[in-house]
């Protein structure tokens, strides 16, 4: 079985674990050392203290909301989903946001989102200068109906 390493990379860091056996993602935790205050619109970067080894390129760490956060109090990642590449070996930060309309403080080691590690396709791209053709063509947002 593959296995992901996980280090601290600070003193204070939470190794991530699953909730449940059945949980597809590693709850990742503030390694932070007092509360940060998230205003309605506001950005922020969250370290985790921890950095990871994929076991090859053929996997990626992919960093979700937690959804009680994004449901209840409109946290969620800045980015949408965080990418962990498989050859990076630096602390993984989360960038939150609040789309809410109240202030919310991150506690230190409280739950702020979600890591699922996946295979990915390292296929190799090509320029080319045409593409199949197929039933849908170039039909953009919406041109599949509602």
């Amino acid at each position: 079985m593959e296995t992901v390493k996980i280090k601290k990379v600070r003193e204070n860091a939470v190794v991530p674990q699953r909730a449940t056996s059945g949980s597809a993602g590693a709850d990742l935790c503030a390694c932070i050392d007092e509360p940060v205050i998230i205003n309605p619109g506001e950005l922020v970067k969250i370290p985790t203290g921890i950095a990871i080894a994929l076991p090859s390129e053929q996997f990626g760490a992919f960093l979700f909301a937690r959804s009680g956060l994004g449901v209840k109090h409109g946290i969620c990642l800045s980015n949408g989903v965080g990418v962990v590449d498989s050859d990076y070996r630096g602390e993984i930060s989360v960038g939150l946001c609040n789309v809410g309309n109240k202030p919310y403080a991150v506690e230190p080691g409280e739950r702020i989102a979600q890591m699922v590690i996946m295979p990915v396709s390292v296929m190799p791209l090509c320029e080319a200068d045409e593409l199949d053709e197929t039933e849908r063509g170039a039909g953009g947002f919406g041109s599949t109906g509602r």
